[in-house]
């Protein structure tokens, strides 16, 4: 049997901000090192670059 755990509407936005937060630092890091010459697929750089301009809206959404 499982159990459940019950949070209230804004614990879980303060959590799903830090997670995206986290996402978007990441991608920015490898795009960073991307410019310092580190390889990464040319098809990533895209995606990370999009994805970065994703996170930021949805974050700001949130109130980040």
């Amino acid at each position: 049997m499982s159990k459940k755990i019950e949070i209230d509407s804004e614990t879980a936005d303060r959590i799903a901000l830090v997670t995206l937060k986290e996402q978007r630092q990441y991608l920015k890091k490898e795009l960073r090192d991307f410019k310092k010459g580190e390889y990464l697929h040319p098809e990533d750089v895209v995606l990370n670059t999009r994805l970065v301009q994703a996170l930021d809206l949805v974050i700001k959404h949130y109130g980040g």
